[in-house]
């Protein structure tokens, strides 16, 4: 399965240039917001997308978002020679949908909307309204495994490629729920950062790190077998649950390490042929822990590791997105995108954007409740 076209609302902004050039920049794209914190008396560091998008979408920035990441996606797959076959599918990985409209109708509106207006909260709408702006016929669903939703909708997208479910799939990965409401759960679970600057908080792979900011993001794929000039190629992947704990991960980490193998295994490729990690990267002790492990265990330290939640946040649903979107642009432009390094380091985390040097990429994405996935990601022919 190829990637023939990249679509992103990010923090940094609407459109893949947007994100591409925020990342290069090594500045996190979260700002200071008020209403945060136990009390909502401070203000909190996250990267929530800005306003913008077709107000046509409608008034809701998560339905404008989803609508012109997968637009976007669409029309730069059609510049690079994709032309779309009988079936094409979706799927959307999400977790939460739209909270920002559900607390206005329950807070604003009193639980009452005209039928109309009720429907744009169901988290299938979205996908309705996609498929017939394109006339795409095919298979359409939501994709939902907390934290490793977009990968897992990629994975599930091979699947249907391969199976015969459809000539092409879109995926698209949305999560906007950087809301007070939202962050301060994560926050006392000792998860989350809201009050202090990304880089000074979220450190993944170094001394000192905090925990992961908020971010929200849509990101979109068209994804097929046949396209002139392909981004990269979605060699294989896997998924799996540690069946332990909804928050903690299974300490042996046993699990993850067979996920990613099995990743490895379905791509057909050797540990030693991966020589980029991209890595989950939340910045939490027990992320850190487990892709430690799985960088000394599987790979025997070879690979570079890359984490970019630094800089776009963690935006939940779609934080594989954000970071597979990063990885396909570097394949395509001679870059790996990386945070810069403020405090002591792994012995191979990229410090800032380095010049790609062939080889394959592994992207983890870890969920609370031991959800665990990888995707092995490579260059097209």
């Amino acid at each position: 399965m190829t990637i023939a076209g990249v679509g992103a609302v990010t923090g940094y902004g609407w459109g893949r240039e947007t994100l591409w050039e925020g990342l290069l920049s090594g500045k996190p794209a979260a700002r200071l917001y008020p209403g945060y914190g136990p009390n909502r008396n401070r203000q909190g560091w996250v990267a929530r997308v800005p306003e913008g998008g077709d107000p046509e979408l409608g008034s809701s920035r998560f339905g404008r978002a989803v609508g012109e990441s997968a637009r976007e996606a669409i029309a730069d797959a059609r510049a690079r020679g994709w032309r779309p076959g009988r079936t094409v599918g979706l799927l959307h990985a999400i977790v939460l949908g739209d909270v920002y409209e559900w607390r206005d109708f329950y807070v604003v509106d009193g639980a009452r909307r005209r039928n109309r207006e009720y429907l744009r909260l169901l988290p299938s709408t979205p996908n309705s309204v996609l498929m017939q702006e394109f006339g795409f016929h095919g298979p359409s669903m939501n994709v939902t495994a907390a934290c490793s939703s977009s990968n897992v909708a990629l994975i599930t997208a091979k699947m249907w490629l391969d199976g015969g479910f459809a000539d092409d799939v879109v995926v698209v990965a949305t999560d906007l729920s950087a809301t007070p409401d939202m962050v301060e759960p994560f926050v006392q679970l000792g998860a989350a950062v809201d009050d202090d600057e990304p880089l000074q908080a979220c450190r993944p792979f170094q001394e000192g790190s905090r925990g992961f900011g908020f971010g929200e993001a849509s990101v979109a794929f068209v994804c097929t077998r046949d396209v002139d000039r392909p981004y990269a190629a979605v060699l294989g992947g896997a998924m799996s649950n540690d069946a332990y704990h909804v928050l903690s991960v299974e300490p042996s980490h046993e699990q993850i390490f067979q996920c990613v193998q099995s990743a490895l295994d379905h791509a057909g490729v050797r540990p030693e042929q991966v020589n980029y990690f991209n890595s989950h990267g939340s910045g939490t002790k027990q992320c850190d822990d487990a892709e430690t492990a799985v960088l000394g265990r599987i790979f025997d330290d070879r690979p570079w590791v890359t984490a970019l939640k630094p800089l776009a946040g963690h935006c939940q649903a779609a934080s594989a997105g954000v970071e597979v979107a990063a990885a396909v642009l570097g394949y395509d432009r001679g870059i790996v995108a990386a945070a810069p390094i403020v405090a002591t380091p792994h012995a191979r985390l990229l410090d800032g954007p380095t010049p790609l040097s062939g080889g394959l990429t592994l992207k983890t994405a870890l969920g609370m409740g031991g959800h665990n996935s990888a995707i092995v990601l490579g260059p097209v022919g």
